[in-house]
């Protein structure tokens, strides 16, 4: 397959901080553009959209690609979500998230009665029945304008006739072959029979090209049943897993409205439930919307102080009434996004101290920031922000004997126990406990801004619960400080999600003045290496030309456009 990068973001070290220093020139183009974490999965976007597709094409090409060149979190075994806003008509959601076999119970992750987080997020039983192919297929048949497999066929040459490994995706399954050691199929397709991979080697997988050739061929038929599905089930016998061929033919991917608001004058289009993200995101702009924020500057502590205490409250509220909305249908979603709900969260912020978060030895359990986001607009601004996961990177670390593609370990994003809530970071509310068919949390916020009707942003990012943050910070970069595309992700960012009650904030983002001012106000700051890789599209306000910015503290990412 011819892979020619036209125009690409180059990968270089970063500074971060203060907004617009040498190098935050974002990738220009016309008529198309594709932002990923990935250059040759980006050329196979463009190359759809440039032989007559559009952007759902460009995303479902790029998507299948991913799940080649960044087995990380590129992926057929995991799940997601896509945000579709065409240039004429109504946007919509499409949900891919992965489910709950139909053996799984609340209590499945306790062993003799005790919690056991290996069986949670390290074995068989952590795998949810995938959704990428059905998620995928969903959003091409309604949107999609080139045939289903020609948007396959490069990914599948790319697995079967190989591609030169990068020296990021040497390093990458050098740190996961701890994990990948306990799984002979994982090895045999990730090493070099046990060697690992080096920058310049050819990576080949003839057994996920003959899976996405039944892809190709099929459809989500490729994958939920027949041999793929047979594999499937398989390797989860094997390995005590309760996926059933039933649960595969019966899962079915959802079209949502998406989560909608209004900052600015800008419209806010992003993820609904079960994602966390559109919610969150729209109730902190809100919330911020009351205050003058381009009159401080972009990093000012006032302004820092604003967006903890926005994010403090808007965590907690996450946290005490999202979850799958199949199962939760009372969620007062309308409440926490409407502009009245926010004034009266604002009217409890101090300008001059920190709030509290309560209770004070509550913690998070972790949430894996092993995602990958892709954002595309084409020439006539359809427009696509697309997350998706296999949760931890690599997922479950095995892959289908047979079949070549890694499993999710997604169920680990449930809730551990009904009432299992303690200081260790575990939370068992019941909004997001495990059930049969149940869709679990997650935060990934893949989200479209427009203005005046057209298309004027495309966001998003993985980072586990960083997401929905670092995807709030693009969007203020771009609208209340006037930063370029590339800007927007290079500038430093900072993190509060309620508990544990400090600001992570990444090196040299914020001034040891600014740090100390915080401090004084009652701020605990904990410095952190930033879990995120923003891919980011801005339509130029003056020219309607497309900016391209990909997040540079990861090594293989790119904005190509044509």
């Amino acid at each position: 397959m011819r892979i020619k990068i036209t125009l690409l973001a180059v990968a270089c070290s970063l500074v971060i901080g203060r907004p617009g220093h040498a190098g935050s020139v974002p990738v220009r183009a016309a008529n198309g553009m594709v932002v990923c974490e990935e250059a040759i999965a980006a050329q196979v976007g463009i190359e759809a959209m440039q032989t007559g597709g559009n952007a759902i094409d460009g995303a479902v090409a790029t998507a299948f690609a991913l799940a080649v060149t960044l087995p990380t979190a590129g992926n057929i075994g995991g799940g997601g979500f896509l945000i579709y806003r065409p240039a004429e008509g109504e946007p919509v959601a499409y949900d891919f998230r992965e489910t709950a076999p139909a053996a799984a119970t609340a209590d499945m992750w306790l062993n003799g009665g005790v919690y056991d987080p290996l069986r949670h997020h390290q074995s068989h039983l952590a795998v949810g029945v995938p959704g990428t192919v059905a998620g995928l297929y969903l959003a091409w048949s309604e949107n999609g304008k080139l045939p289903w497999q020609r948007l396959v066929a490069p990914a599948i040459a790319l697995a079967s006739n190989g591609f030169e490994v990068t020296d990021g995706l040497a390093r990458s399954l050098k740190q996961a072959l701890p994990r990948l050691k306990k799984y002979p199929a994982s090895m045999a397709q990730f090493t070099k029979g046990g060697t690992p991979f080096e920058a310049g080697d050819i990576l080949k997988q003839p057994d996920l090209a003959k899976t996405l050739k039944r892809i190709g061929e099929r459809g989500p038929a490729g994958f939920y049943e027949g041999e793929t599905a047979e594999l499937l089930v398989g390797e989860m016998q094997s390995g005590g897993g309760i996926i059933t061929k039933n649960d595969l033919k019966g899962y079915a991917a959802r079209k949502r409205q998406p989560i909608r608001g209004n900052y600015r004058g800008y419209e806010i289009i992003s993820m609904p439930p079960p994602s966390s993200g559109g919610v969150t995101l729209v109730e902190m702009l809100n919330i911020l919307e009351g205050y003058d924020l381009a009159e401080d500057g972009f990093s000012a502590a006032r302004n820092v102080h604003r967006y903890t205490e926005a994010m403090r409250r808007a965590y907690e509220d996450r946290a005490q009434y999202l979850g799958d909305p199949d199962v939760n249908p009372l969620m007062p979603i309308q409440k926490l996004i409407s502009k009245q709900y926010a004034q009266h969260l604002r009217n409890t912020i101090s300008e001059t101290g920190a709030s509290k978060s309560a209770p004070d030895k509550f913690d998070w359990r972790p949430e894996s920031s092993h995602t990958t986001h892709l954002s595309v607009v084409d020439s006539q601004r359809n427009a696509v922000a697309l997350t998706y996961t296999l949760e931890q990177g690599y997922g479950s670390a095995i892959v289908v004997p047979g079949a070549g593609f890694l499993l999710n370990n997604e169920m680990g994003d449930f809730n551990p126990a009904p009432g299992l809530t303690n200081d260790q970071g575990l939370i068992g509310t019941d909004p997001n406990l495990t059930a049969p068919g149940k869709r679990m949390l997650s935060s990934m916020t893949p989200t479209i801004v427009a203005k005046d009707g057209q298309p004027f942003m495309v966001t998003g990012t993985p980072g586990g619960r960083t997401i929905i943050n670092t995807v709030l910070q693009t969007i203020l970069n771009v609208v209340d400080f006037q930063m370029n595309a590339q800007e927007a992700v290079d500038a430093g960012r900072i993190h509060h999600q309620w508990l544990p009650d400090e600001i992570w904030f990444e090196q040299f983002s914020l001034s040891p003045d600014t740090v100390e001012i915080l401090q004084d106000s009652g701020h605990a700051l904990v410095e952190k290496k930033w879990p995120s890789a923003a891919q980011v599209i801005v339509v130029d306000r003056d020219h309607g030309i497309l900016e391209g910015g990909s997040d540079r503290r990861v090594p293989d990412g790119a904005a190509v456009g044509y």
